[in-house]
């Protein structure tokens, strides 16, 4: 019986170390990763893929990316230099951008998508749009344009996709949504842009100047500024609309500027109209030779008298200068506006002609 015991242990044993022997061996041998592993095929890109990198790879190579020297932007280093992105707009090589990635600048330059490093010609820029124009000097590579499309027909909900070099990351791709349409979007001197387009698609400093293209890949706007207290991208970004551009852009090109209608007069702060319980524009000068001046409007008088208020343009009630200046661009230079004004607490009706305070 013993002997008997005994045999059956010793077939248990080398059972068992057969097993862990076994074992040892599926995972040494068999199952070791001492070797590079096969690759999984994939199989197609969905047709989302595949419209999105075909359209990167045809809008790609006209964004550009700028960098500046010497420059006074909110974007600038402390070493003086700055950086931002810009687009293609024609054949001639010129390059649009925003004012504020350039404003100041005394040297441009200007990276194109093939690494080419080539200098830049400033050629004009408006503060109140946020947009500029430079020109590509001395390079040897041809760029198309980049394809435009309208603003006017976009719906929120829309696909979009920015590209530009946040950070100084080139040639990055970023997509989302009209977030929502005819934002206003503050830029210089109590000016506003009108009916900006606002996307969630990821846009951070360095994309500001860059394009903001639809599924069809079309230039719809410019990207240029975003709502966020750590200053990187919060979802909440803005760009000027394409058709904005299309009637800015030319003007740069043609005079290196874009006339500014008005009427010749500086008004006091909002916040002091609001102190005094005034719904309206508090005329605090009136420059001499101007339309207001000829129209008969009037400024604080000895610092303390307040005689014109300016309430209505055209029948539409106004409150600060952006939403007067809005109205007046309406108008447009060289034609006659309606203006309501308070005097002594009684209402006029004054027709002032809008002339270019450029």
């Amino acid at each position: 019986m013993k002997n008997k015991f005994t045999r059956y242990a010793i077939i248990w044993f080398l059972l068992v170390a057969t097993v862990f022997v076994a074992d040892e061996f599926i995972r040494d041998v068999l199952l070791t990763g001492d070797e590079p592993r096969a690759v999984t095929p994939r199989g197609s890109l969905t047709d989302l893929e595949t419209s999105t990198v075909k359209l990167f790879e045809a809008t790609a190579p006209s964004v550009v990316y700028i960098f500046t020297q010497g420059g006074s932007s909110s974007g600038q280093q402390s070493d003086g230099s700055g950086a931002g992105s810009g687009f293609i707009w024609d054949h001639a090589g010129h390059v649009v951008t925003n004012h504020h990635v350039i404003a100041g600048a005394s040297e441009i330059a200007v990276r194109l998508e093939n690494g080419e490093v080539v200098e830049a010609k400033f050629v004009g820029s408006t503060p109140d749009y946020d947009l500029a124009v430079i020109r590509l000097t001395g390079t040897r590579s041809g760029r198309d344009p980049i394809p435009l499309g309208d603003s006017a027909s976009l719906k929120v909900g829309q696909s979009v996709f920015a590209i530009g070099n946040p950070f100084g990351l080139s040639r990055t791709l970023t997509s989302g949504i009209i977030s929502a349409l005819n934002r206003r979007l503050p830029t210089s001197d109590n000016r506003e842009v009108d009916g900006v387009i606002q996307t969630d698609a990821a846009i951070n400093p360095g994309n500001s100047g860059g394009p903001l293209v639809d599924s069809a890949g079309r230039l719809i706007g410019v990207n240029t500024a975003i709502i966020s207290g750590s200053g990187s991208s919060a979802g909440i970004g803005f760009a000027v609309p394409v058709d904005v551009v299309n009637r800015i852009v030319p003007q740069l090109i043609k005079n290196g500027w874009v006339p500014r209608p008005g009427i010749g007069i500086t008004v006091l702060p909002e916040e002091v109209a609001a102190r005094l319980g005034v719904n309206g524009l508090i005329i605090a000068d009136v420059l001499p030779g101007t339309s207001a001046a000829k129209a008969g409007l009037m400024g604080v008088i000895n610092g303390r008298r307040i005689s014109d208020v300016i309430t209505e343009v055209n029948s539409v009630p106004v409150k600060t200068l952006a939403e007067f200046a809005t109205e007046l661009r309406k108008v447009g230079i060289g034609r006659n506006v309606d203006l309501t004004v308070m005097r002594n607490s009684v209402a006029r009706r004054v027709l002032v002609r809008v002339m270019d305070i450029s």
